[in-house]
């Protein structure tokens, strides 16, 4: 019997005597969750949020921008840490093995590589989530850097290195898609030149399947997805110049939409739902496609037209780190400055705007997680929110800290503005140090698990535990 089999079993055994993890429970193995959705399904899930939470326990840890992986009684995370007195942004990225119960540093493997490519205030540490597939954690660390380890040993069981084996030009922010299992491939946006775009790998040994579409630029920052649209399944990858859906068992493209993204910023995830499938980015707004419902094909169906990242100046939405949600015929996200809108996902037309549910400044951002009929949000403050997002408007349900926002967002030309868009203030050239938590968090089990720039913690929203 082999490890995974083993493992399984021991798992279901431990249900059976009462010990182990409940009837129902959840795994969190990779950005978004399962398929990366950002949906939870968990059952026994608190009513209403409590204040304060129960924190089961807290880690200290290194930083870095990479989320919590949860998958079979274990967290997964990166992090980095600089040598003392570098002056060239030298040091040592690492991943941590926790138990999911204790918090306990089951292991810990690092590796050595320079931040002096990265944009100086941001080069923090990983981005991508750990993705975990049975018996192995796949991480990909800021610099391109990616380790298959076994997840019982923390052993190295292979590695490649996108600079030097693909001659990557690592991004401004660095490299932040998490790679993505698919069947017996590991797909992961690569960014090698010249045609190395997108790489599928031998998720056993590393070794190259098929490589797809040209470098245009930077590789942006997004994470591919695989949905089922026109009789097949669609291998979706957004970067700067294209929005692209490819055959994921041989790279083949089906069907692909130009388009120019400023900055390399294609951040957040492209969200399908029906046939709709989204993106939207910080300058340029947000682009609608309409996906075939009897062949692989799409059409776009609506895109923005503001250039702008000012609030009063856009009429769509503008997201930059949130990934927005579809629900039916509706669309919500934040936009550039922190602005909470709907909008008609048939035509974009914006529905509603609303401050309340993050900081209102640059930059800002939520991660959003689907549960039943509500929403679990992780705001810049480091606050959990329970909500619900109607086409009427914006209905908060509850509220508490959760964390520290103990990062730092745009530090360079900002602009201050009240809601309604009439600026108050303007300023250029002035460090704008305002504290986030631009980590996604993990939901498992019943629990969710976050991270900041020093510690990783575990709180509980199971009912049974504030009963």
């Amino acid at each position: 019997m082999d490890k995974l089999a083993r493992r399984v079993v021991t798992v279901w055994v431990a249900v059976l005597l009462g010990t182990g993890v409940p009837i129902g429970a959840d795994d969190w193995p990779q950005w978004r969750g399962t398929d990366r959705l950002g949906v939870w399904t968990e059952t026994g899930i608190v009513d209403q949020l409590p204040d304060p939470l129960k924190i089961t326990w807290r880690v200290p840890i290194n930083s870095g921008y990479s989320g919590p992986a949860v998958a079979d009684g274990r967290v997964f995370v990166s992090d980095w840490a600089e040598q003392p007195e570098s002056r060239t942004m030298d040091g040592a990225e690492r991943v941590l093995a926790l138990d999911e119960q204790t918090g306990k540093v089951l292991w810990t493997r690092t590796w050595p590589t320079s931040y002096r490519m990265l944009q100086g205030s941001y080069a923090i540490g990983p981005r991508a989530t750990p993705t975990v597939d049975g018996d192995r954690v796949y991480v990909v660390g800021a610099t391109g850097v990616l380790s298959c380890f076994d997840v019982e040993t923390g052993e190295l069981i292979w590695r490649v290195d996108y600079i030097e084996d693909y001659d990557t030009f690592v991004p401004t922010w660095g490299i932040a898609g998490a790679p993505l299992v698919d069947g017996d491939r590991l797909i992961a946006l690569v960014g090698g030149e010249p045609d190395a775009l997108v790489v599928a790998f031998d998720k056993h040994t590393g070794r190259e399947v098929w490589r797809a579409l040209k470098v245009v630029g930077e590789l942006g920052y997004g994470q591919p997805v695989i949905y089922e649209a026109g009789g097949v399944r669609q291998l979706i990858v957004w970067h700067p110049a294209a929005l692209v859906a490819l055959d994921p068992t041989t790279g083949n493209v089906y069907w692909e939409q130009s388009l120019e993204v400023r900055m390399g910023l294609s951040i957040a995830t492209p969200v399908k739902g029906d046939a709709y499938l989204l993106i939207s980015d910080f300058l340029r707004g947000s682009t609608m496609m309409q996906l075939s419902a009897d062949r692989p094909t799409a059409t776009m169906l609506w895109q923005s037209q503001s250039r702008s990242e000012l609030p009063d100046q856009t009429e769509g939405l503008h997201s930059v780190i949130t990934t927005p949600i579809i629900n039916g015929n509706y669309v919500y996200g934040v936009g550039s400055y922190g602005e909470l809108r709907g909008l008609d996902a048939r035509t974009g037309e914006r529905l509603w705007m609303s401050p309340d549910m993050t900081v209102q400044a640059r930059w800002s951002s939520a991660f959003i997680v689907r549960h039943r009929d509500r929403y679990f949000v992780n705001n810049d403050n480091g606050d959990l929110i329970m909500a619900q997002f109607t086409p009427t408007g914006y209905v908060e349900l509850g509220r508490t800290k959760l964390i520290d926002p103990d990062g730092l967002s745009d530090r360079g030309r900002y602009y201050t503005r009240r809601f309604s868009g009439t600026p108050r203030e303007a300023r250029a050239g002035r460090t704008h140090n305002r504290p986030v938590n631009w980590s996604h968090p993990a939901y498992a089990n019943r629990h969710i698990v976050q991270r900041n720039e020093n510690e990783i913690l575990r709180a509980s929203l199971a009912a049974a535990d504030y009963d």
